[in-house]
């Protein structure tokens, strides 16, 4: 369950690779590109440019680099042609990267254009509560903590965490243990030690936190047409806390409200 130093540099390089295509994301406008264009961009990017592999793409029989949730699609839309990215829309981007053996894992729900005020709060939530969970790692903290600090932010931000799906360890494998719930009580669940890797990715729903499973068996929306937002980092357990391995350039030195960017 524990990386060595070595495997650690390894991992790191893959979320410093990976972290560069959310940069290059960034630069990118979204408004009037199909979920389709917007793969199929990240995919040569990741072969071309970074020389790297997209590990999404055949695992468990899936066909694509990345998921592209809009707006009440919770996680693993499947990108399309005829998914057009609109002003007003939000959309996750769920994308994976594999070099040299190791994998990295992280999301990033934009804003296409001018949306609306109470959207943006969602996806600022998100982003926020997905660093409360991050602030609570460090050797002897427990992942109940974890959960525990985005749940209670959730309540006190007036969303819902949706519990069906959790982060994850990762390392030589896209899903490995320990699972990570993004709910829970202080001073519970597994004990963290230096050399840990695991994924924190919180899903805030506006509405409630119910959710359902589309007939292609991948899309997941909130049963209440309900907006959802979701962010998502790669992070290793240190000696004296946590680093976030999969860490944005949008995010050195800022806080959270700077880092949703209009596209």
């Amino acid at each position: 369950m524990t990386k060595q130093p070595s495997e650690l540099v390894l991992l790191a390089e893959a979320g410093r690779l990976l972290a560069s295509v959310f940069d290059m994301l960034d630069r990118t406008s979204l408004a009037g590109l199909s979920t389709l264009q917007v793969n199929d961009m990240v995919e040569r990017f990741i072969v071309q440019d970074l020389k790297a592999r997209p590990a999404s793409k055949g695992q468990y029989g899936y066909g694509f680099v990345l998921n592209a949730s809009v707006n009440d699609v919770v996680c693993h839309g499947v990108p399309s042609a005829t998914a057009v990215l609109k002003e007003g829309d939000i959309v996750n981007f769920d994308i994976t990267l594999e070099k040299n053996g190791f994998i990295a894992d992280s999301s990033k729900t934009y804003l296409v254009g001018q949306v609306k005020p109470a959207a943006r709060r969602l996806v600022l939530a998100a982003y926020e509560a997905l660093w409360k969970g991050i602030r609570m790692v460090r050797p002897g903290a427990q992942l109940g903590d974890v959960g525990w600090a985005i749940e209670r932010y959730a309540k006190q931000s007036g969303y819902s965490v949706v519990r069906e799906f959790c982060g994850h360890g990762i390392g030589r494998e896209m899903h490995e243990e320990p699972q990570v719930l993004h709910y829970g009580k202080p001073g519970t669940g597994l004990l963290l030690r230096e050399g840990m890797v695991f994924t924190i990715e919180p899903m805030f729903n506006k509405g409630r936190r119910s959710v359902r499973t589309e007939a292609d068996g991948w899309t997941v929306v909130t049963t209440d047409g309900s907006l959802s937002a979701q962010f998502e980092h790669t992070v290793a357990v240190t000696a004296s806390g946590f680093s976030v391995l999969t860490l944005r350039s949008d995010e050195v030195g800022s806080r959270a409200s700077r880092q949703i960017r209009t596209l």
